[in-house]
């Protein structure tokens, strides 16, 4: 299952540096002088979150690897509070009544010389898309890391021991500690 999560963490990420490529709005303005001018602003314009936003998707997808049990619940979280932030930035295009003075400003366009905008909701809808994505993706970590044992119990369900019986049995350093003297520590026999 983390191998889903991180596949899926990854072409979330890249989804959003796709989205953050694309035209968001166009800021059409006239100042009297000569012909309308129109400007297009991105999605890494007027969302400058994204790119940050698919870097910590890509950090915690490579960080998955390496973190097992608790930090692997952090890092869950802090995927659910990407995809939180992800939608945010994609659902605020569409709700917003006016984008014509944010526009106005991002473009460097003076409010005056504003004749229209006009918004491409295929980069917010990708943003939003991703954000399920990372939202999914999140649960298997979550999921991945409740079900992940300690060393000791991953090493006494090799043996033939059941988890819970390794776990009050034997730390992982007792197992280590029983290695390095030589002895079987999944045996069972008390006279060993």
């Amino acid at each position: 299952m983390i191998r889903i999560a991180q596949l899926g963490l990854v072409l979330a990420a890249a989804a959003l540096w796709g989205a953050s490529r694309m035209t968001w709005v166009n800021v059409t303005s006239f100042d009297g002088l000569g012909q309308p001018r129109t400007a297009e602003l991105s999605g890494g314009s007027w969302s400058t979150a994204l790119v940050p936003l698919a870097v910590l998707l890509l950090a915690t997808a490579v960080a998955a690897l390496a973190v097992r049990g608790w930090p692997l619940r952090v890092l869950a979280v802090i995927a659910a509070i990407t995809s939180a932030g992800m939608a945010y930035l994609a659902i605020t295009l569409w709700v917003m009544r006016d984008v014509g003075v944010r526009a106005s400003h991002l473009a460097d366009v003076p409010v005056a010389d504003l004749v229209g905008t006009q918004r491409h909701y295929w980069g917010a809808v990708i943003t939003v898309v991703a954000a399920v994505v990372t939202l999914t993706c999140a649960a298997l970590l979550l999921r991945s890391a409740g079900k992940e044992g300690s060393g000791a119990a991953r090493y006494a369900r090799r043996g033939g021991l059941s988890p819970d019986k390794a776990e009050n049995a034997m730390s992982e350093r007792q197992l280590w500690d029983e290695l390095d003297e030589g002895r079987d520590p999944t045996n069972t026999d008390k006279g060993r």
